[in-house]
C-alpha cells in the first residue's frame, strides 16, 4: 500500500495504518470533525463514548442492551490489524462521537460493516461520511463487499445504507434486516457523495457569512491597531449580529461593553474575529475551543508567511480547529463581507461595507482586497458577498465556490488567485459551476507564489491551468481592471446568444476603432457602423439604436458616443436607456457603451433597484471601444461555452481495463519506468489501439524478411532518437516496395547512423502527421494534447490541451483546437481525414490515461490522418508510481 512513509503507528503489536485514512470532514450542518483509525490508546474514550450512548442507540447496534463495555470487548474493539479488522473513530475535540467498522468474513473477499453514533450528532451525516472512508480502507485491503445486519425498526440506519448509491440487496429475517452491496463505486454512489460535499461545504461557508453573533479578539482602543478597525466596521456597518469585543483592560471599546475572554460573554459565538500578535492566538484559540466557536477569522500576519515555525505553528491551529468543529479563514486574512440588508456583515479591514448587488468575489490577497473592494464600489459593480483569505490555511476559493453554486443571491463569481490548493476539485467544482453562473478569474502567481500561500498550495504549470479553464469555462483576464469590464456586463447585461454584433455611434473613428476590434475578437459585425453624426439630437441617436436593437440579425450592441459641445450628454444618456428599454426585442441583448469616457455605469444609464444601486438592464460604460468589445467578446465565448452540449463520459468499445491493470501493476512492481516496444504496443492493445506492425532488426536479411513479413510498402526507421525525429526524415526511408529497395535503405540509413538497428514497419496510408501526447503535472493530473507534426508547428507550439477525463465533446473539440486544425478538415482542397476515426483515437488514449494513472508519459507520434481512418506508426509509453490525488476517493477537506 505504499512506503514506511506513507503509515503511522498503529497498535501495540506493530501494525500500522495509511495516513490517507485519516481526514478532517465537514458535516451536513457545517461543522467539522476528525476521522482517524482506532489505536490501542483509545480504550478509556471508547467506554466513555459507549457509555454517552442512550440506550436505545446501543439496543440498535448491539442487538441488545449492552449497558456496559466489558474488558475483553474493550480490547478486542480497540485493537485491530488495519487488514482484516478496521475501525475508524469520529473525533471532536477530545471526544469519539461515532464509531465505524468492518471484520473481514473468514478467506472471503467480503466484511461485515457496522458503525454507531452518538445521539446528539445523529442526523449529521457522520453515518454516510463513515461508510465512504470504510468502504475506501475496504477496498485497500482487497475487500470487494460489504455486508451488514440492521434490526427491521432501526429505519434510520437502513436509510444510510439504502441512500449511498451503491447497488444494496436486502432481505428480511426474524426481524432482521441482512443488506450486502459490492464496493466499487457507482455513478450513482459518486453522485450522492459529491451532492452531500457540495451541501456540507455549502453550509460551512454559510455559516460564516451569516453569523448570528461576532466576537472581536483583540478589540483595540488605539485607531492605530487593526483590532480596532475591524470593530468599527463591523459597528459601522450596521450589523444584525451583536457584536462583542474582547479586550481584557477596557470595560468598553468604542462604546461597546467588552468582555476579558470570549468565554465569559453571555452568548453563544458564532464568529471570532482575532486581531491578536501571533504569539498569543494559541491561548485565544483555546478560549474558542471552550466557547464551542463555529468559525475563526484570522486577520493576525505572523504564520507561513515568517517562515518553517509560523508554518508549523499555522497547521497545528487549524488542526486544532477543525477537531473541535471549527472553520478558519486567513491567517493573514483581510477578512469576510456580506452585503445581505438582513445581515450586513463587514468583519474585514476594508472601511466601508460595498453596495449590495450579485457578484460574489473570492481573493486570495489581504492588500490587494481593500483596493479591490473599493474600485467595485466606484464602478458600480455591487456584490453579495466577499471574502479575503489571505494564507488559505482552510477556507478556499473551492469552499466559495460551493456556496455559491447554491446561493440565490449571486449571479457572478469574481476570483483572484494566485495559487490553487486542490487543483483537481477546482476544476470539477468550476466547470459545474460555470454552466449556471460565469466565473471571472485573474490568475496571479505564474512565476512565483507568496510565502504565505506556500504551504498550503499547490505548483500547477500554465499549460495546466489553462487547460483548466478552457474545459471549466472560467473567463480568464489578465488584470482586475479586466476583471472588473467583464463583470459589468456580466452582472448588468443579459448574455449574447451569439457572435453578430451592431455598432451604433455619432463618431465614425470610434465606430470603426469598434469595428476592429469586434473581429479581432471573433465577432461579426452585421452592418458597416451606424454614425448618425456629430450634430445628431438625442432622439436621433436613440432611434439609430433602437433601430439597431431591434434587429433579428443583431445579436449584441455596441453604443460609442463623443457628447457635442451644444447638448448636454446626460439628455443622450437617458434617451439611449429609455429607447434600450422600450425596444421590441425578440430576446434580449447585452448592450456595452463608451459614452463620456466613463468608467463603471454611470447614472444616466443605470436602471435603479429596489437598494437604489444599478440592477438589471444597467448599461456599463468604458473608457475607450477596444475594452467595451473585449469585454463583449469574452461574454461571447462564454456564453458559446455554456450554450454547447456538455458532452458524455464515454467509453470506448473493445477496452479490456482489467487486463491493462494487471500488466501496469506487474510492471511497477518490478520497477519499470520504460516499457518496451513490445510491451507498449501489448498495453496500447488493451484500449484498442492498434500500432502499425513493425519489427526491429540488426541485419539486412533480417530486414529484408520484416518487410515480407510485415508487408510492402515498408519504411525503414533508425531506432536512434536522434534520427528518427528529425524534421528533415534523415533517418526514414518511405514507401519502400521492394526487397532490393529495403537492402538499399538498409545499407544508407546503417552508415548513417553507425548502428544497423533499424525498425521495419508497414507502411501507413499517406495522410497529415498528428501527435497525441499524455503530459503528466503530478498535482494537476494528466493532460491529452493534440497538433500537428512539424517544425513549424513545434516552434509556434501550436497545440490544444485537456485534462482527463475527457467527455465526447472535449474530445471533439481538441483535435479542432490547434489553428492548423482545417488541413485536417479539407484545407484548400485536400481530401479530409477520417475525423470520427480521430476523436475515437483520442477517446482510447484518455479512457487510457484515466483507467491507469501510472502512465505518466505517452507519445502517439506521428499518428497518420488519413481519409481512411487514424493510423499510429510510433509510440513510446514512461511509467510511475500513482501521485496522491486530493480529488480522489471519500470526501475530505485538504
Amino acid at each position: 500500500m505504499g512506503d514506511s512513509s506513507e503509515f503511522e503507528r498503529g497498535d501495540a503489536e506493530g501494525s500500522a495504518y495509511p495516513r490517507n485514512w485519516e481526514a478532517d470532514v465537514v458535516l451536513s450542518d457545517g461543522g467539522t470533525v476528525h476521522l482517524r483509525p482506532i489505536v490501542p490508546e483509545d480504550a478509556d474514550q471508547l467506554v466513555a463514548f459507549h457509555g454517552r450512548l442512550s440506550d436505545r442507540t446501543r439496543y440498535y447496534r448491539y442487538f441488545s442492551p449492552y449497558p456496559r463495555m466489558p474488558q475483553r470487548d474493550v480490547e478486542r474493539f480497540s485493537h485491530v490489524d488495519y487488514v482484516n479488522r478496521v475501525a475508524l473513530v469520529a473525533l471532536l475535540g477530545e471526544n469519539i462521537v461515532a464509531v465505524g467498522r468492518f471484520d473481514r468474513l473468514g478467506e472471503e473477499d467480503s466484511a461485515e460493516v457496522a458503525f454507531v453514533v452518538q445521539d446528539g450528532h445523529q442526523g449529521r451525516g457522520l453515518g454516510s461520511i463513515l461508510l465512504e472512508h470504510l468502504a475506501a480502507a475496504a477496498r485497500e485491503c482487497g475487500l470487494r463487499k460489504f455486508v451488514a445486519e440492521v434490526l427491521a425498526e432501526n429505519s434510520q440506519m437502513v436509510h444510510v445504507f439504502r441512500d449511498a448509491g451503491y447497488q444494496v440487496k436486502r432481505a428480511m429475517e426474524e426481524g432482521l434486516v441482512h443488506l450486502e452491496f459490492p464496493l466499487d463505486p457507482t455513478e450513482e454512489s459518486l453522485a450522492v457523495s459529491r451532492a452531500r460535499e457540495q451541501a456540507a461545504e455549502a453550509r460551512s461557508v454559510h455559516n460564516l457569512l451569516h453569523p448570528r453573533s461576532v466576537a472581536v479578539i483583540g478589540a483595540s482602543t488605539d485607531p492605530g491597531k487593526i483590532g480596532h478597525t475591524v470593530l468599527a466596521n463591523l459597528l459601522g456597518a450596521d450589523s444584525a449580529a451583536p457584536i462583542y469585543p474582547v479586550n481584557p483592560e477596557h470595560r468598553a471599546v468604542r462604546g461597546v461593553r467588552s468582555y476579558s475572554s470570549v468565554l465569559d460573554i453571555p452568548d453563544d459565538v458564532d464568529l471570532a474575529v482575532v486581531a491578536i500578535p501571533a504569539s498569543g492566538i494559541a491561548e485565544a484559540l483555546d478560549a474558542c475551543l471552550t466557547k464551542g466557536v463555529k468559525a475563526l477569522l484570522i486577520v493576525s500576519s505572523g504564520f507561513s508567511e515568517a517562515g518553517p515555525s509560523g508554518r508549523e505553528a499555522e497547521r497545528r491551529m487549524v488542526h486544532e480547529a477543525r477537531v473541535h468543529g471549527m472553520r478558519v479563514v486567513g491567517p493573514n486574512a483581510l477578512g469576510v463581507v456580506n452585503t445581505d440588508p438582513a445581515q450586513r456583515l463587514n468583519a474585514s479591514l476594508a472601511p466601508q461595507l460595498p453596495d449590495r448587488g450579485r457578484t460574489g468575489f473570492f481573493c486570495q490577497s489581504g492588500a490587494l482586497g481593500v483596493a479591490i473592494l473599493a474600485a467595485a464600489t466606484e464602478r458600480g459593480l455591487g456584490l453579495s458577498t466577499f471574502v479575503s483569505a489571505g494564507n488559505r490555511a482552510d477556507v478556499s476559493g473551492n469552499d466559495l465556490l460551493q456556496y455559491w453554486q447554491t446561493d440565490p443571491t449571486t449571479d457572478v463569481v469574481l476570483l483572484y488567485l494566485e495559487s490553487f490548493g486542490n487543483p483537481r476539485k477546482f476544476a470539477r467544482l468550476a466547470r459545474r459551476l460555470g454552466r449556471s453562473k460565469p466565473i471571472v478569474a485573474v490568475k496571479s502567481g505564474r512565476n512565483a507564489v507568496r510565502a504565505g500561500l506556500a504551504a498550503t498550495s499547490v505548483r500547477i504549470d500554465e499549460t495546466s491551468v489553462q487547460a483548466l479553464f478552457d474545459q471549466a469555462g472560467v473567463i480568464r483576464v489578465e488584470s482586475v481592471a479586466q476583471m472588473f469590464d467583464a463583470a459589468l456586463l456580466l452582472a448588468h447585461q443579459p448574455l449574447p446568444r451569439g457572435d453578430r454584433v451592431a455598432i451604433v455611434g455619432n463618431s465614425s473613428a470610434l465606430g470603426m476603432l469598434a469595428a476592429d476590434a469586434a473581429m479581432e475578437q471573433g465577432m461579426r459585425p452585421v452592418l458597416d457602423p451606424v454614425d448618425v453624426g456629430a450634430s445628431a439630437g438625442p432622439e436621433e441617436f436613440a432611434a439609430a439604436v433602437r433601430s439597431a436593437a431591434e434587429n433579428e440579425e443583431v445579436d449584441a450592441l455596441v453604443t460609442v458616443f463623443a457628447p457635442p459641445v451644444a447638448v448636454p450628454g446626460a439628455a443622450y444618456a437617458r434617451q439611449l436607456r429609455e429607447a434600450l428599454q422600450e425596444a421590441d426585442t425578440p430576446h434580449s441583448k447585452p448592450v456595452v457603451s463608451t459614452f463620456l469616457a466613463a468608467e463603471g455605469v454611470p447614472d444616466e444609464l443605470a436602471v435603479t433597484g429596489e437598494d437604489g444601486t444599478p440592477g438589471h438592464g444597467s448599461i456599463p460604460s468604458y473608457p475607450t471601444p477596444e475594452r467595451a468589445v473585449l469585454a463583449l467578446g469574452r461574454a461571447v465565448r462564454y456564453a458559446n461555452w455554456r450554450a454547447a452540449p456538455q458532452g458524455e463520459f464515454v467509453r470506448p468499445e473493445g477496452v479490456d481495463s482489467e487486463r491493462a491493470r494487471e500488466l501496469v501493476e506487474q510492471w511497477i512492481e518490478r520497477g519499470v519506468e520504460r516499457l518496451s516496444d513490445a510491451d507498449t504496443v501489448r498495453l496500447l492493445e488493451c484500449y484498442g489501439i492498434e500500432v502499425s506492425p513493425f519489427r526491429l532488426v540488426t541485419d539486412v536479411e533480417a530486414a529484408a524478411s520484416a518487410a515480407e513479413e510485415v508487408g510492402f510498402p515498408v519504411v525503414l526507421k533508425s531506432a536512434s532518437e536522434q534520427l528518427r525525429h528529425r524534421t528533415d526524415l534523415a533517418g526514414v526511408r518511405l514507401d519502400l516496395g521492394t526487397v532490393d529497395a529495403v537492402r538499399t535503405a538498409y545499407s544508407d540509413l546503417s552508415e548513417l547512423g553507425g548502428s544497423g538497428e533499424l525498425y521495419v514497419q508497414r507502411m501507413a496510408p499517406k495522410g497529415t502527421s498528428c501527435v497525441i501526447r499524455l503530459m503528466d503535472d503530478p498535482s494537476f493530473g494528466t493532460l491529452v494534447s493534440f497538433g500537428l507534426a512539424g517544425l513549424a508547428n513545434d516552434l509556434l507550439g501550436d497545440r490544444a490541451y485537456r485534462a482527463v477525463p475527457l467527455t465526447d465533446t472535449d474530445v471533439s473539440d481538441l483535435i479542432r483546437a490547434p489553428r492548423a486544425a482545417p488541413m485536417l478538415t479539407g484545407y484548400r482542397g485536400a481530401p479530409p481525414a477520417d475525423m470520427a476515426a480521430m476523436e475515437d483515437l483520442v477517446l482510447r488514449v484518455a479512457s487510457l490515461a484515466d483507467d491507469l494513472p501510472e502512465v505518466r508519459e505517452l507519445v502517439l507520434e506521428p499518428v497518420l490522418a488519413t481519409p481512411s481512418g487514424a493510423h499510429v506508426a510510433g509510440a513510446a509509453l514512461g511509467l510511475g508510481r500513482t501521485p496522491d490525488s486530493p480529488d480522489s476517493g471519500p470526501r475530505r477537506l485538504r
